[in-house]
C-alpha cells in the first residue's frame, strides 16, 4: 500500500541504507518508510543500481576451491534459505512487523494517555512505537543526535510544519520542537533515536531513564 506522502527520508541516510551503512533502528524505520512511499523506493532502486554499477568496475577477488564449494552447498540446503519476512498487518508495515516479532504491540505507559512500545535498544540507538492520543503534546525537547519518526496512523504537528501517514520527520541537533498529534484517530508513530532526547522539563528529564529516551 502506498500514501501521499510529502515528507521524505533525506538523501544522504537513503544512501546510506542502500550501501548498508545505517544501525538497525534506522533501517527499520527507513523500511518500513519505503515500504509506504512510491517516490523513496524509487530513489533506493536508483541508489542499489549505482551501486551494482561500481561493483561491477572493481577487479574479481579469487576465491578457493574450497570456498566455493562450501558457497554452492549452502545455496542447495533447503534449510539455509531465510525464513519469509513478516508481512504487514493492520497499520504496521512487513519492516515493523519484523522488529515486532509478529505480535501486535505490548504497550507502556508514558503518563497523560502516551503509550511507547520499545522494538530495539542498543549502542547504535533505538527504536520504538508511540501512541499519543489526539490533541495531546510531547513534551518539549531537542536531540543529542539524530531522530527519524514515520507516521503510521493519524498524524501531527509542531514548528516545521504537518505530517501524516507515511510521512517521516528527520531531526538533528539544530531542531528543538513540541510536536502534537493532531484531532481524530491517535497518532501512532515508529521512532529511531541514535542518541538521547533533551528535555527542558524536569520531570520529563527524569522520566528518561526509564523510558530509555
Amino acid at each position: 500500500m502506498t500514501h501521499d506522502v510529502t515528507h521524505h527520508i533525506p538523501e544522504p541516510m537513503l544512501a546510506d541504507y542502500a550501501a548498508g551503512r545505517l544501525g538497525h533502528a534506522f533501517s527499520v524505520a527507513t523500511a518500513a518508510h519505503v515500504s509506504l512511499c512510491d517516490e523513496c523506493r524509487a530513489r533506493l532502486a536508483a541508489h542499489e543500481a549505482a551501486g551494482g554499477a561500481v561493483l561491477e568496475t572493481l577487479p574479481p577477488e579469487p576465491v578457493s576451491d574450497e570456498l566455493m564449494a562450501r558457497v554452492m552447498a549452502r545455496l542447495d540446503d533447503p534449510a539455509a534459505a531465510p525464513p519469509e519476512p513478516p508481512r504487514p498487518s493492520g497499520i504496521y508495515p512487513g519492516p515493523v512487523m519484523a522488529a515486532l516479532g509478529g505480535r501486535p504491540p505490548r504497550w507502556r505507559s508514558m503518563g497523560a494517555g502516551i503509550r511507547q512500545a520499545m522494538l530495539h535498544a542498543g549502542p547504535d540507538g533505538s527504536l520504538r512505537l508511540l501512541y499519543i492520543p489526539p490533541g495531546r503534546a510531547v513534551p518539549d525537547h531537542g536531540h543529542k543526535g539524530r531522530e527519524l519518526t514515520l507516521v503510521l496512523q493519524g498524524a501531527f504537528h509542531d514548528e516545521t510544519g504537518r505530517f501524516g501517514v507515511g510521512d517521516v520527520e528527520y531531526a538533528d541537533e539544530s531542531l528543538e520542537h513540541t510536536p502534537v498529534a493532531d484531532e481524530g484517530a491517535p497518532c501512532i508513530c515508529l521512532a529511531a533515536t541514535d542518541a538521547p532526547l533533551r528535555f527542558r522539563g524536569l520531570i520529563p528529564r527524569a522520566l528518561q531513564p526509564i523510558f530509555r529516551i
